[in-house]
Formats: C-alpha cells, sequence, structure tokens
C-alpha cells in the first residue's frame, strides 16, 4: 500500500483518566492538545475523568458512536494500581486489538525508563472504524507514545503505509 502526498487532518478526542487531574494540571493532555494540534489535526473534544471504568466507558462508548470523530488519544489508568482501570474499560469496546502498539511502545519506554516499562499496559485498537490509543499517563510517556508511534501512523503521508489512509477501507464487511 501506498500513502498519498496530501495531509489528512483528523478529528481527534484526548481523555485523563485520572481521580487528581484538572483542567489546571493536565499536563499530559495539554501535551497530547497541542501535538495533535501542531501535526495538523483537530481537537474535536477533550475530557477528564475519574480513574473509574464505567464512566471512562461512557465517555468513550460516546465518542466511538459519533463518526465525526476518527481516533482517542486517551492518557492515564493503564498501570498497576487498584484504581487502574483503562484496559479493562477500553479493551470489550475493541472491534480489532492492535498488539504491535502496546508492544513497540514498552520497547520505547525500555531505552528511556528501563524495565519499569513492564509496568505499562499502553494498548490501542480499532473501535467502530475508530482508532483508539490508550497511553500511560505521564508527560514523557505521552510525547514517547505520539512522537515515536501514534503521529506518523496518523499522518497520511507516512510511507509504505499508515492509518490515516486505512479510514476509508475501516467499514468494509
Amino acid at each position: 500500500m501506498s500513502a498519498g502526498n496530501d495531509f489528512l487532518p483528523l478529528a481527534l478526542c484526548v481523555l485523563t483518566v485520572s481521580d487528581t487531574r484538572t483542567a489546571g494540571n493536565d499536563g499530559s493532555g495539554d501535551y497530547l492538545c497541542a501535538a495533535l494540534a501542531e501535526a495538523g489535526h483537530h481537537l474535536h473534544e477533550r475530557a477528564i475523568v475519574r480513574d473509574d471504568k464505567y464512566a471512562l466507558r461512557a465517555i468513550v462508548s460516546r465518542w466511538i458512536a459519533d463518526e465525526a470523530v476518527h481516533g482517542i488519544l486517551v492518557n492515564g489508568g493503564t498501570g498497576f494500581t487498584g484504581r487502574d482501570s483503562t484496559p479493562e474499560a477500553l479493551e470489550p469496546l475493541l472491534d480489532k486489538p492492535m498488539p504491535g502498539f502496546g508492544e513497540m511502545f514498552r520497547v520505547l519506554s525500555f531505552d528511556e525508563i528501563g524495565t519499569s516499562t513492564l509496568q505499562s499496559r499502553a494498548f490501542a485498537g480499532l473501535a467502530n472504524a475508530t482508532f483508539l490509543f490508550a497511553l500511560p499517563g505521564s508527560t514523557s510517556a505521552c510525547r514517547t507514545g505520539w512522537e515515536k508511534l501514534v503521529r506518523a501512523q496518523l499522518d497520511a503521508r507516512t510511507k509504505p503505509c499508515n492509518l490515516a489512509n486505512l479510514r476509508p477501507r475501516l467499514r468494509e464487511s
């Protein structure tokens, strides 16, 4: 598959999963919003939700049901504490998991944080033709995920292939 030469801006949502972050101190959400805008994409909606799998599932379900939303960037809730519930909340919503994303994220993170990367349960997949990427809540982890994986895959100019160019075919049966 060959990528096109034209950039295709996508409508993306940013969701921070946290019991403590607010609009005033959400550095990871701020980073992701700025990064997607800098790349030429549009912020469709941004939210902060407590670390509760049902509250998390409700907002993401609303976004994946909205045909205007092309992708969702989630940060937080991917660790091992009792409150971390992002994978449990969102993996059941995926139509197709993207195992390579979590694997590659942990490989890249190893260079930055060593074996602590084993504690990351970052993942990605496709839900109702909407790309979903779940990253840890630290700003450096969000930067690693965006800069080394997500940004290029959401850019229709990335060769030899990218997720952005797959969008017209995601609903094929």
